[in-house]
């Protein structure tokens, strides 16, 4: 099929785009024009993918450019992110995520009608903000607590507008936390991971705030799921493991994967320079049932937490040993050209 990815640059777009490719899929992306832009994520299969230049925030650009490819499917996964940064970039937030949401779809529904494209569209487990410490039900009232949460809160709600509307051929996914990262370690997981391989100091500055972890695969396999199941055509899907790890936990996991000396982290700290945000709008506890993902979907988290976290250590393992390996031949290349030099 030809399938649409907004956002194929991020973390789960260019997983996506991978593995459509090795199904044989005709796959498409929006970008936005930017100077010096990392492509690093999708550098194996750049010349198997259509990139398109286009700003998501106008509604036009993104008309035009949804217009030109003809997609059978859209997978919208188009936002900002990380949820701290939106309390210093609230309008960026909302305009990327809420306002390029509705691009989206209201350029699909103008341009083919509500039936022709099925529109799958990433949501978020932020959404549910401060619930009781209960796992969160699809039909439970949005209390979003960031203006990242908001933007995606607004843009779930405008969605599901247009399904009870329109009948549009929509579905949403509200995934929980997920890890796995490849090329960005600055988010909780994967900071985690890199700073004990490194031997740095470790800093959680909410201990006891709890989180649904989900390995990367798994939320792929979400995506191909509801891109192809008929009976998911205006249906709101949680995806998550459904089960809790306090922050805590959830590093003393990791340490011990590593073997990483307990005394060096610091629970109830945050990293110096992290970026604040008020207390208040913390989630103590962000929990998901995917009972109707399961039923529905017939998804199923297939790689344990656990598992999960071993083949993320791996990996940054890995990528940091080929990093020292190529600083060492780097500096063995400068030395020999010095001594050529002197000579």
């Amino acid at each position: 099929m030809r399938i649409l990815i907004t956002g194929i640059t991020g973390f789960i777009g260019a997983e996506l785009a991978h593995k459509l490719v090795s199904s044989g899929h005709e796959v498409y992306g929006l970008m936005q024009h930017v100077v010096g832009r990392d492509l690093s994520c999708l550098e194996d299969i750049k010349d198997k993918i259509n990139l398109i230049i286009c700003d998501i925030r106008d509604y036009y650009s993104v008309r035009e450019s949804i217009k030109k490819i003809n997609p059978q499917i859209v997978l919208h996964l188009a936002a900002l992110s990380p949820v701290r940064l939106s309390f210093e970039h609230p309008f960026d937030f909302q305009q990327a995520t809420f306002l390029g949401a509705v691009n989206v779809a209201e350029a699909i529904r103008d341009l083919y009608g509500p039936d022709k494209v099925r529109l799958v569209v990433a949501s978020t487990a932020e959404v549910y903000g401060i619930q009781e410490e209960k796992p969160s039900t699809e039909d439970m009232r949005l209390e979003p607590s960031s203006p990242y949460a908001v933007a995606k809160a607004s843009m779930d709600m405008y969605m599901r507008m247009l399904i009870k509307v329109y009948n549009c051929n929509i579905v949403l996914l509200r995934n929980s936390n997920t890890f796995g990262r490849k090329y960005d370690p600055s988010f909780f997981t994967e900071y985690v991971i890199n700073e004990m391989l490194k031997g740095n100091d470790i800093y959680i500055g909410a201990p006891e705030s709890v989180r649904d972890y989900m390995y990367v695969d798994d939320h792929v396999n979400s995506y191909l799921l509801a891109m192809s199941i008929p009976e998911a055509r205006g249906q709101v899907f949680n995806i998550a493991g459904g089960k809790g790890y306090t922050n805590r936990e959830w590093t003393l996991k990791i340490a011990d994967i590593i073997r990483f000396p307990l005394n060096k982290i610091h629970f109830g700290q945050y990293p110096p320079g992290y970026p604040s945000r008020p207390i208040k709008s913390d989630q103590p506890y962000l929990v998901l049932n995917p009972s109707k993902a399961k039923k529905i979907l017939g998804w199923n988290q297939s790689i344990s937490p656990e598992d999960g976290l071993k083949k993320t250590v791996d990996y940054w393992k890995n990528q940091l040993e080929e990093k020292d390996l190529g600083d060492l031949s780097r500096q063995k290349l400068d030395k020999i050209k010095e001594i050529m030099d002197s000579e």
